[in-house]
């Protein structure tokens, strides 16, 4: 990564101009934060993406050829649970307003409970392979 794509530029003089000082203070200590989160964001649903090219690969071979091997069968299924998951988080967190406020203490919640509601390329453990 080059110098450039690390120093993350926030123009927060509007809001010191609108008297929310406080709230711009926030944003210029956590912006190295919330760039590194944008950054892991990005790459989690460039990963994601991949995953679904390999697992449509996976599901055209199997219409044609009529099976696939275990593993590739494992990678099919996996994916198809994380676009589940991708729907099933999203579709209602975009269709009700404010709802997305929400999904942090939702995502935090349910792993308590021992549930992953994320897709695999989010999860902290990546133990693919």
């Amino acid at each position: 990564m080059s110098d450039k794509e690390d120093s993350v530029e926030i123009d927060v003089s509007i809001l010191e101009k609108e008297g929310k000082t406080e709230f711009s203070e926030k944003i210029t200590i956590h912006k190295q934060k919330a760039s590194k989160a944008f950054q892991e964001l990005i790459v989690n649903i460039k990963t994601e993406a991949t995953e679904t090219q390999v697992a449509s690969k996976i599901l055209i071979k199997y219409i044609k050829e009529g099976n696939v091997s275990e593993e590739e069968e494992k990678e099919l299924r996996t994916q198809v649970y994380d676009l589940l998951k991708v729907l099933g988080i999203g579709v209602p967190f975009a269709l009700i307003p404010g709802a997305s406020l929400l999904l942090p203490f939702l995502i935090k919640l349910v792993q308590k409970k021992g549930i992953k509601l994320l897709p695999t390329a989010f999860s902290d453990e990546k133990d693919k392979g």
